[in-house]
């Protein structure tokens, strides 16, 4: 484990390869059951570079009506899947004593595929942290202060590692720079999936699911 300082926190290859492919399986089985869309900006409808989906109780999505978390699929209209059981462990092992996540985000870059610096500001509980997990190729993440426009550090997230924002860092502006195309055989394809666990709410939601 590596301390960035300020609440981040990186676990280095987290994930053996067999643990990955396990958790590749379930994503699979996640987007056969919940497909991946394309999200949009809420004030141009222009479309973000990746696609997404989600599992868990709650999920995120983004379009014309902005940005928020939801319990169902936007094209389905079906409840979102169950969070494997893998994540739930995860989010034991690293979140510490937080509540458990409500909501993982399922993001899949293609090669050509990136995300602005932004916050994960769209919940109403900051004192649990963000986890996030990388599969496939590696990306150059970036991550600032609290505040846009200040100093930045990037640094490049493989398959198998997890990141961690909590603390004074949960509000951090954080994006990808760039995918590095071909650096892992995890996918059949060229990509990186990003999955991202959260507590959305203090309070429970009807369809929460108890940690394993």
């Amino acid at each position: 484990m590596i301390d960035l300082g300020g609440g981040v926190l990186l676990y280095r290859e987290y994930f053996d390869r067999e643990a990955q492919i396990a958790l590749r399986d379930a994503v699979r089985d996640i987007v056969l059951q919940a497909p991946l869309f394309q999200p949009t900006m809420p004030k141009t409808g222009k479309a973000l570079s990746v696609k997404m989906s989600n599992c868990g109780a709650l999920g995120w999505v983004a379009d014309r009506q902005g940005y928020r978390y939801q319990s169902r699929h936007p094209v389905t209209g079906q409840p979102w899947p169950t969070m494997p059981a893998m994540l739930q462990e995860l989010w034991v092992n690293v979140a510490e004593q937080a509540p458990a996540p409500q909501a993982c985000l399922i993001n899949y870059y293609e090669p050509g595929a990136k995300m602005g610096l932004h916050q994960d500001r769209d919940e109403t509980m900051f004192t649990a942290p963000v986890v996030s997990v990388s599969l496939g190729d590696t990306c150059r993440f970036r991550i600032g202060g609290v505040n846009r426009g200040g100093a930045t550090q990037s640094f490049k997230l493989q398959s198998g590692d997890v990141l961690v924002m909590g603390g004074e860092q949960r509000l951090a502006f954080h994006g990808v720079d760039r995918i590095y195309p071909g650096t892992s055989t995890l996918l059949k394809a060229p990509g990186r999936i990003n999955l991202t666990l959260r507590r959305v709410h203090e309070e429970p939601v009807e369809t929460e699911q108890r940690l394993v």
